[in-house]
C-alpha cells in the first residue's frame, strides 16, 4: 500500500444486513474508505425478516452467561445511540405449567448473575400489566427486553456512514475477489442493469450472514455455518405491550412481540439446505397458532397479517436444526488458506450488532496498520430518515462527524 492508502485505506463490506451496516459506520469512523455491497435491498436478508426483539440477555443466561451480559450491555447502548428505533417496553417471562413456574427459580437466578435485572410479579399483578395473558399463568418475570424497527435501526447507521463518505451499493452482487500474492486487492461486482464494475480494496469483510460460506468461497476460503431456518408468524392487533417469552429453556415458538400495530409470534427451528427462496411451512403456521394461543389466548382469533421465514447464519457445523449452537459469533481469517485481508464474521445475535461491527473492524484495523479504538458507541445515530435524505449541509470528518455525542 502507498503512504495515502495506509492513512485512510479502502476497505468493502460484503452484506448490507445489520452487521454491514454498523460496520460501515464503525469503519468510516476510523477514516477508512468504505464500500457496502449488498446483493438486494438493504436489510432484505436475515435482518430484516426478524421479530425486532431487543434482547436483554435473559433467554440466554441459563446457558451462556457472557452472551447475556453482552446482550444486557449492547441493548442498553442501542438505547443510547439510536432511541428513535428503539422501544423500551420490558418483557414478561410468563409460567403456564408447574414445571415452567419451577424453572424460574434457576432463570431468576442466573439473570441476576449475568447482571440481568428480573423480579418476580404475582399473576394477578402480571394479569393486570398484560390483561391479555392467559389466565393459566403460575408465574411471571418481568426483565428488561424491549423491541427495535430491524429496518430503521440499520439505516441509522447508514445515515452515519454516509456522512463520512461510504459508498453504498443495493442491488450489486459481487462475482470475484481478487487476490494477488494471497492477499486481497480488490473485488468485482455485478449491478441490477447487468454491468460488471471492479474496484481495488485493501481488505474485504464477508458479513453476508447466511450466505457468508459461498462469498469465502469466492476467495478459496471456507465459513463453517449451520443454516437453520425459522418461520413467523404476524398477526393485526397489538396484544401486549411487554415482549411476552415462555419462562422455559429457549425453544420454538416462545416469543411474542408487539410491533406497533402487529403481534409477531415466533419462531420455529429447522435446517435449511438454501437460504434462498424460503417459505414457511403450514405446519409451522399452525404451530405457532397453538403456541401464542397458550401465552396470549385472543393471537389466533386476529386476522392475519404476514408469514414468513429466514435463515438464522449460526456459527460452526452440527447435525438437526442447530439449536445446541452456540448464538455467539464468529470471526475468521481467511489467511491461512491463501486470502489475507478477508474476514469473515457471522453467528451472534441481532441485538449485538454493534459490538460483532466492533470485533470485526478491530481486526480489520490490525491487518492495515490502523490505530485508535472503536467510537461507534460514542455517537447518537441520526433519525432513520436521513438515509433517503440529501446529505446535510456541513463538512464532515471521522474526528467532527456533525452528531451530538450519545448520553
Amino acid at each position: 500500500m502507498t503512504q495515502a492508502t495506509q492513512d485512510n485505506p479502502a476497505v468493502a463490506i460484503i452484506g448490507g444486513g445489520g452487521t454491514g451496516c454498523a460496520l460501515a459506520w464503525d469503519l468510516a469512523l476510523r477514516g477508512c474508505r468504505v464500500s457496502l455491497f449488498e446483493q438486494g435491498e438493504f436489510t432484505s436478508g436475515t435482518t430484516g425478516r426478524h421479530h425486532g426483539q431487543l434482547h436483554c440477555g435473559a433467554r440466554y443466561a441459563v446457558r451462556d452467561r457472557r452472551i447475556a451480559a453482552e446482550c444486557l450491555r449492547e441493548s442498553l447502548t442501542l438505547r443510547r445511540i439510536a432511541p428513535e428505533t428503539i422501544e423500551y417496553n420490558g418483557g414478561f417471562f410468563v409460567a403456564v405449567t408447574d414445571d415452567e413456574a419451577a424453572y424460574g427459580d434457576v432463570f431468576i437466578s442466573a439473570c441476576l448473575a449475568a447482571g440481568i435485572p428480573a423480579r418476580d410479579l404475582p399473576p394477578l399483578e402480571a394479569r393486570r400489566v398484560e390483561p391479555g395473558l392467559t389466565p393459566s399463568v403460575r408465574r411471571a418475570v418481568w426483565v428488561p427486553d424491549g423491541t427495535f424497527d430491524t429496518f430503521r435501526l440499520p439505516l441509522s447507521f447508514l445515515a452515519a456512514a454516509r456522512r463520512l463518505g461510504a459508498s453504498l451499493h443495493p442491488f450489486a452482487s459481487v462475482s470475484a475477489i481478487d487476490l494477488r500474492a494471497g492477499r486481497v486487492a480488490g473485488l468485482s461486482w455485478r449491478r441490477a442493469d447487468g454491468v460488471e464494475r471492479r474496484a481495488a480494496f485493501d481488505c474485504v469483510i464477508n458479513a453476508a450472514g447466511a450466505w457468508a460460506d459461498s462469498v469465502a468461497a469466492l476467495a478459496g476460503g471456507r465459513v463453517p455455518l449451520t443454516p437453520a431456518a425459522g418461520a413467523m408468524l404476524a398477526v393485526r392487533g397489538r396484544l401486549s405491550d411487554l415482549v411476552i417469552s415462555r419462562l422455559a429453556p429457549p425453544g420454538d415458538g416462545d416469543i411474542i412481540v408487539p410491533q406497533r400495530g402487529l403481534s409477531i409470534i415466533g419462531s420455529t427451528q429447522r435446517r435449511a439446505d438454501s437460504p434462498d427462496g424460503l417459505l414457511p411451512l403450514p405446519e409451522e403456521l399452525d404451530f405457532l397458532l397453538r403456541r401464542a394461543d397458550e401465552l396470549l389466548p385472543a393471537f389466533s382469533a386476529q386476522p392475519r397479517q404476514a408469514a414468513w421465514a429466514a435463515v438464522r447464519p449460526l456459527a460452526g457445523l452440527a447435525d438437526g436444526d442447530g439449536r445446541a449452537i452456540s448464538r455467539d459469533l464468529a470471526l475468521i481469517d481467511h489467511a491461512a488458506e491463501g486470502a489475507a485481508g478477508l474476514l469473515s464474521i457471522v453467528g451472534g445475535k441481532a441485538t449485538v450488532l454493534r459490538a460483532m461491527a466492533e470485533r470485526a473492524a478491530d481486526q480489520a484495523c490490525r491487518y492495515l496498520g490502523l490505530s485508535g479504538a472503536c467510537r461507534s458507541a460514542n455517537y447518537r445515530l441520526p433519525s432513520w430518515r436521513e438515509f433517503y435524505q440529501p446529505l446535510p449541509a456541513g463538512s464532515f470528518t471521522p474526528a467532527e462527524p456533525g452528531l451530538e455525542l450519545a448520553p
